[in-house]
């Protein structure tokens, strides 16, 4: 396993709180047996300073977490240094959580609290009676998300359940409000039942302009966002299916440009046939790919046959137009794009070899890609992955805080095709033609250009798609 990997999945952060006795420490040793056991010193702060000696925390990053015992352990050998206690920089700023509600206005006197809560704010309540629709404009309806969640898929952890999904919850609604000024919370639910998640998610929609769903397992998620969709009348979105999908299909507008293909030309071989690798297919084919190609444990999915999960099967109807069998590396013969959102080590140097001239690979399975990048960069046109420690990041966070911007500012009932499509190109448009390289294919989720885009051209699909229930002023 090469470091990136071990930082990937197992390196961290610890402060150690150290009792020194006497005035001086002898930092050069406390370096080497540190650095020795893998770790490195980032910083040294002075807790207290007394006449008989001082405390100190030492701040240490580690790339393999199990090492840390090692340090604690030989650090304690040293004459005059005692370990008081370590803390895991991770969990400190987890502590209490990592989001709160605050208000908007402070309530100073008599007069201002009969405004905000009783008797003045029933003539408030009472307008909203008379026009539901004013709750977007009266409410936290506005400009709130709910972040909802059953803890059943939560990133390479699986089923963890919904209170250990809440940090991961809290996590996305900081990005919303950070990247895009969209107020979200967590809703993780303690029940698995499709039934349940439906009516609990209806009960509570009058409070959020927009739902986001997050790591629900396949293929329960197809259904709950499909009936929800159907059945609120505010934009439902699953993340982790058009997310994923809108964030690929922008890298490989500008991945095609590099390899000298087109959309319309390429053969697509699509690994991992789950909710991301669904809708993936979905929006690519909406976007003009003719031949594509669906990969799973069952080998290539074929018209005709009947698979055990009912998802793969329809899959099969709308791919493949070729009907071709076989396995994945079947499927890489000849193909111009590989988009893997399978298992780590799925896929091979000789596999992608296999492929027409010029390939792009989009490596997307984490914590470790279907391959490593290294082992195919030069035999590739441009390779890609879902990790931050390569070029090329498929990130979800460049989508979803710009597409809810846009969806709050025009009230949209849906986010529909034509508008995650806009959302795609507007994050390939960040990038100009001349900037582009085999490393530089998408934006940096810091880049505050993504979300102004994806807001305008969102905004301008929907309202050109009829999902658009408000013009906003600069478009009037």
């Amino acid at each position: 396993m090469g470091q990136h990997q071990m930082k990937e999945m197992g390196g961290k952060s610890v402060i150690i709180r150290l009792d020194i006795s006497g005035d001086r420490m002898n930092f050069g040793l406390v370096a080497n047996i540190v650095s020795s056991l893998g770790g490195d010193i980032v910083a040294i702060d002075t807790i207290h300073i007394g006449n008989e000696g001082s405390v100190r925390d030492m701040t240490v990053n580690v790339v393999d977490a199990s090492g840390i015992q090692l340090i604690l352990e030989a650090i304690g050998k040293i004459p005059g240094i005692r370990v008081v206690n370590t803390s895991d920089r991770t969990f400190l700023l987890h502590l209490g959580g990592k989001i709160e509600v605050t208000p908007k206005v402070t309530i100073q006197n008599r007069d201002d609290l009969s405004r905000v809560y009783t008797p003045d704010v029933a003539r408030v309540c009472a307008a909203i009676q008379e026009d539901p629709d004013k709750a977007f404009s009266l409410t936290v309806k506005r400009n709130t998300v709910a972040v909802v969640s059953d803890g059943t898929a939560v990133l390479g952890l699986g089923d963890i359940g919904p209170k250990a999904a809440m940090p991961v919850m809290e996590g996305k609604a900081m990005l919303f409000k950070q990247f895009a000024g969209v107020d979200a919370f967590p809703i993780c639910l303690e029940t698995t039942d499709p039934d349940e998640i439906v009516r609990t998610v209806k009960a509570i929609s009058p409070a959020f302009g927009g739902i986001n769903l997050e790591d629900i397992s396949s293929p329960r998620c197809f259904e709950i966002e499909e009936r929800l969709r159907e059945e609120l009348d505010i934009p439902v979105f699953h993340d982790d299916q058009h997310g994923t999908a809108v964030v690929t299909y922008a890298g490989l507008i500008n991945a095609l440009k590099i390899a000298g293909k087109t959309l319309a030309d390429a053969t697509v071989v699509v690994c991992g046939i789950g909710a991301a690798g669904v809708a993936i297919s979905k929006i690519l084919l909406s976007a003009g790919v003719k031949e594509l190609i669906g990969v799973d444990k069952e080998g290539i999915l074929v018209q005709g046959e009947t698979y055990s999960n009912p998802v793969k099967t329809a899959y099969a109807e709308y791919t493949n137009p070729n009907r071709r069998t076989g396995t994945l590396r079947d499927a890489l013969a000849g193909a111009d794009v590989f988009v893997g959102v399978s298992a780590g080590g799925m896929l091979s140097r000789e596999d992608v070899q296999r492929m027409a001239p010029n390939p792009v690979v989009f490596a997307m399975a984490n914590p470790s890609p279907e391959i490593l990048p290294g082992d195919i960069d030069d035999i590739v046109a441009v390779a890609a992955t879902g990790r931050s420690d390569y070029p090329n990041q498929i990130n979800n966070v460049l989508c979803f805080p710009g597409i809810f911007r846009a969806v709050l500012d025009c009230r949209a009932t849906t986010i529909n095709e034509e508008m995650k499509l806009a959302a795609a190109e507007a994050i390939a448009s960040v990038i100009p033609d001349d900037k582009l390289s085999k490393y530089y294919i998408i934006p940096s989720v810091f880049d505050q250009s993504v979300v102004e885009r994806i807001r305008d051209r969102v905004v301008r699909a929907a309202m050109a798609s009829g999902a658009a229930r408000r013009i906003p002023k600069e478009y009037r």
